[in-house]
């Protein structure tokens, strides 16, 4: 199979818009949720891949999130709870020249389908996986879930939550995703940008974007997204570029040890002992999804992408090379050393 048919791109056809990837069927989110953003980026970026919609297969599980397979017109599976990587895993492996991607949040993802996600991302599966993180149980109408914060008041927990949250970027990178990102769902430019990446990469892809949910968590990301603060609450990661950020980037971000540091610089001058990101470090990922606490700046953008060959290439092989041997003798495989006879 030739890189054409894997990725799918045509040799020629007609130019898709965004319009051609919108559905008829009406958006039934809450006016205001996040999720509308996410929609229109993803209906935006997928006219640019030059991939037919027919080779386009959108895959989700249960939640508010998961509706989304019923806005995009292409090929989609509304699934069973949390189980919307292993359905996705086997249409990929069935049709390798489809590009498919997951749809969950941090509740159908996380708690009842995360031994699916591990796998799934462990196995480098070839599927675009899109978190969407509001840190509540929307469509069940505002449960903690497994983002929540310790001491999280909701109705499931009215004296405060006594679970410690998920990591969503730490938990994908412990599990081998070769790509992993966080986005947030009102910044589109950046959002747009990362969403490019993961669309061409090959291999697992994991996409957690930070969503806020108007109804039953709002403000959840307020620090990070509104535009008073976050400037300063955020910090941006580019491969083979030093951490800066701050409203006139006169912060930056150094090691102590194993340990992130806040540094002040005057604007324009930054020191040389800054931490300068790099994409291919497991280790150097792991420690930036750590700096999730108040102290420092909120990592966004591409934490790790490198190359690995996909699950599918892998069964690909595997097929290839049982097709090339010489055909077995059914009886003996019947009768072989695997069999034994139980005396009376």
């Amino acid at each position: 199979m030739n890189d054409e048919e894997l990725t799918g791109l045509p040799a020629s056809g007609p130019m898709l818009t965004r319009k051609d990837f919108v559905s008829d069927q009406l958006v039934r989110w809450c006016p205001g949720c996040g999720d509308f953003a996410i929609l229109a980026t993803v209906q935006k970026l997928l006219p640019s891949l030059g991939i037919p919609r027919e080779n386009i297969v959108f895959v989700s599980g249960i939640g508010c999130s998961s509706r989304f397979p019923y806005y995009m017109n292409t090929y989609g599976f509304h699934s069973i709870h949390g189980r919307a990587p292993t359905f996705a895993t086997g249409l990929k492996l069935s049709n390798p020249k489809l590009q498919v991607w997951v749809v969950t949040g941090d509740g159908d993802g996380l708690s009842i389908g995360g031994n699916h996600l591990i796998h799934a991302l462990r196995r480098n599966v070839d599927l675009k996986i899109l978190l969407f993180n509001n840190k509540i149980y929307g469509l069940t109408k505002g449960q903690a879930s497994p983002t929540s914060e310790f001491g999280k008041k909701t109705k499931s927990t009215p004296q405060g939550s006594v679970d410690f949250p998920v990591n969503p970027v730490s938990f994908a990178l412990a599990s081998g995703a070769t790509f992993v990102a966080r986005v947030i769902d009102t910044d589109i430019p950046h959002f747009s940008a990362v969403l490019e990446r993961a669309a061409k990469h090959k291999g697992s892809v994991f996409v957690e974007i930070l969503q806020n949910c108007i109804v039953f968590n709002d403000g959840a990301w307020s620090d990070v997204s509104a535009k008073a603060t976050r400037d300063e609450n955020n910090v941006d990661l580019r491969h083979g570029q030093p951490l800066v950020f701050g409203k006139d980037r006169d912060k930056g971000i150094r090691l102590k040890g194993f340990t992130p540091e806040i540094v002040q610089f005057p604007a324009g001058q930054p020191p040389k002992d800054l931490l300068v990101h790099d994409e291919t470090s497991p280790v150097l990922a792991q420690i930036l999804a750590h700096m999730d606490h108040p102290e420092l700046p909120l990592p966004q953008g591409i934490f790790r992408a490198v190359q690995a060959p996909a699950l599918h290439e892998l069964v690909d092989k595997q097929v290839e090379q049982a097709r090339a041997a010489a055909p077995p003798d059914l009886q003996r495989l019947l009768r072989g050393p695997e069999t034994w006879t139980v005396a009376a």
